[in-house]
């Protein structure tokens, strides 16, 4: 796969996950530079097909710690206006609605607060860097939020609930889904009463029709074992990295 967007390499340091934002043991992170790459094609995608280049909403059906979340709206802050997380898992959604309250100054003040006391406690330079790294982070918030604040919500549920997901979504109102969906040994598909599920991909995505914009666009980053199709859907990008396998989705 050919980087479009992010063609150099940048220092990504202050963004690590578990410095500023917070980690969820088990659960690595989400690379930030594919990560960008992917969410800046589906705000191409939506400019070319639909020409719609308003800030978009943001959602996540399978989020965990919700740390790529937060490291999108820091860089493309500009063409978010809500960001929504949910996941199955009870301990996820808590460090997501830590990550995601990085997205507000009084959140990020609070983790500067959590991480100057560690600095009082332990004297280590690892709590020095992260200190340093929220304070550049703040920066950017602010001028980010200058002119808008960041909405940010995330409930428990898994990603086939529709009940659950359409109790906190209205329809219509979701622009971009972005979501590494469960695969590996540390993560995969449950409901919520921690049944396995035959079709969950096929179920996640005949439900998300429901809360769709008309100017909508799916991503959806899996291994390579696992088909990304529904027939309310037409596929319109795809291309593999490593292990991963990314599918981009329009609804039809």
């Amino acid at each position: 796969m050919q980087y479009k967007f992010v063609k150099e390499q940048p220092d990504y340091s202050d963004f690590t996950s578990g410095r500023v934002f917070y980690s969820l043991p088990g659960h690595p992170a989400f690379p930030v530079r594919l990560a960008s790459e992917i969410f800046q094609r589906c705000l191409a995608k939506r400019v070319a097909i639909y020409q719609d280049s308003s800030p978009c909403s943001l959602y996540d059906p399978c989020c965990g710690a919700a740390y790529h979340l937060a490291v999108l709206a820091y860089f493309h802050g500009e063409s978010i206006r809500e960001v929504i997380g949910s996941d199955v898992d009870e301990k996820a959604v808590a460090f997501a609605e830590r990550n995601l309250g990085l997205l507000s100054v009084a959140g990020l003040d609070k983790r500067i607060h959590e991480i100057s006391a560690l600095i009082g406690q332990y004297n280590k330079d690892s709590h020095r860097d992260a200190l340093q790294s929220a304070h550049i982070l703040r920066n950017r918030l602010t001028a980010l939020t200058k002119d808008h604040a960041l909405e940010t919500r995330v409930f428990q549920a898994s990603a086939t609930d529709r009940r659950e997901i359409l109790n906190n979504i209205k329809p219509k109102s979701v622009d971009i889904v972005f979501t590494d969906v469960p695969y590996g040994q540390h993560s995969h598909w449950r409901d919520s009463d921690s049944n396995e599920l035959s079709d969950p991909l096929g179920s996640m995505l005949g439900l998300l029709l429901d809360i769709l914009s008309p100017s909508s666009i799916v991503a959806i980053v899996s291994d390579k074992g696992q088909k990304v199709l529904h027939e309310g859907y037409q596929r319109i990008e795809q291309f593999q990295i490593g292990k991963r396998r990314m599918v981009m989705l329009r609804p039809v």
